[in-house]
Protein backbone atom coordinates (compact mmCIF):
# COMPACT_ATOMS: atom_id res chain seq x y z
CA UNK A 1 0.00 0.00 0.00
CA UNK A 2 1.59 3.46 -1.04
CA UNK A 3 1.45 6.48 1.15
CA UNK A 4 -0.59 9.55 0.18
CA UNK A 5 1.34 12.76 -0.14
CA UNK A 6 -0.39 15.22 1.56
CA UNK A 7 0.39 19.00 1.48
CA UNK A 8 3.22 19.11 3.84
CA UNK A 9 4.93 15.94 2.56
CA UNK A 10 4.66 17.76 -0.84
CA UNK A 11 6.21 21.44 0.17
CA UNK A 12 8.81 19.27 2.07
CA UNK A 13 10.09 17.36 -0.94
CA UNK A 14 9.76 20.85 -2.46
CA UNK A 15 12.08 22.34 -0.43
CA UNK A 16 14.83 19.71 -0.07
CA UNK A 17 15.06 20.27 -3.59
CA UNK A 18 15.79 23.60 -3.15
CA UNK A 19 18.34 22.76 -0.64
CA UNK A 20 19.83 20.24 -1.81
CA UNK A 21 19.65 21.15 -5.74
CA UNK A 22 18.07 17.72 -6.67
CA UNK A 23 15.91 17.13 -9.58
CA UNK A 24 12.53 15.69 -8.84
CA UNK A 25 9.66 13.71 -10.93
CA UNK A 26 6.98 15.92 -10.95
CA UNK A 27 3.33 14.37 -12.03
CA UNK A 28 0.39 17.38 -12.10
CA UNK A 29 -3.51 16.58 -12.07
CA UNK A 30 -3.99 16.36 -15.64
CA UNK A 31 -1.39 13.82 -16.66
CA UNK A 32 1.76 15.75 -17.47
CA UNK A 33 5.01 14.86 -15.89
CA UNK A 34 8.41 16.88 -15.98
CA UNK A 35 11.69 16.05 -13.82
CA UNK A 36 13.03 19.17 -13.28
CA UNK A 37 14.51 21.28 -9.93
CA UNK A 38 13.32 23.60 -7.81
CA UNK A 39 14.41 27.06 -7.70
CA UNK A 40 12.01 28.21 -4.68
CA UNK A 41 8.60 28.01 -2.83
CA UNK A 42 6.93 31.10 -2.50
CA UNK A 43 3.12 31.86 -0.67
CA UNK A 44 0.92 34.14 -2.46
CA UNK A 45 -2.76 35.00 -1.68
CA UNK A 46 -3.25 32.07 0.15
CA UNK A 47 -1.50 29.64 -2.90
CA UNK A 48 1.97 27.85 -2.63
CA UNK A 49 3.89 28.16 -5.57
CA UNK A 50 6.46 26.23 -7.06
CA UNK A 51 9.44 27.79 -9.15
CA UNK A 52 10.80 25.27 -11.03
CA UNK A 53 14.47 25.74 -12.91
CA UNK A 54 13.29 24.92 -16.76
CA UNK A 55 9.49 24.59 -16.60
CA UNK A 56 6.51 26.67 -15.49
CA UNK A 57 5.62 27.87 -11.71
CA UNK A 58 2.90 25.71 -10.44
CA UNK A 59 0.88 25.96 -8.25
CA UNK A 60 1.34 23.20 -5.32
CA UNK A 61 -2.68 21.85 -5.21
CA UNK A 62 -1.85 21.17 -8.71
CA UNK A 63 0.85 18.44 -8.14
CA UNK A 64 -0.44 15.17 -8.18
CA UNK A 65 2.50 13.06 -7.54
CA UNK A 66 6.06 14.16 -6.71
CA UNK A 67 9.31 11.77 -5.91
CA UNK A 68 13.25 12.54 -6.07
CA UNK A 69 14.22 11.64 -9.89
CA UNK A 70 17.21 9.38 -8.76
CA UNK A 71 17.99 8.13 -5.44
CA UNK A 72 19.81 9.85 -3.20
CA UNK A 73 23.56 8.90 -3.15
CA UNK A 74 24.44 6.23 -0.43
CA UNK A 75 27.37 8.02 1.47
CA UNK A 76 28.42 9.43 4.60
CA UNK A 77 28.78 12.99 3.34
CA UNK A 78 27.25 15.57 5.43
CA UNK A 79 27.04 13.33 8.15
CA UNK A 80 27.96 14.09 11.78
Amino acid sequence: MGHLLDRGDVLDLLEESVVLSRPLHVQLKGGSAFVDETRFVVSDEGEDWAVFRVHDTVPVSKIAFLAPAEPPEPSYRGKS
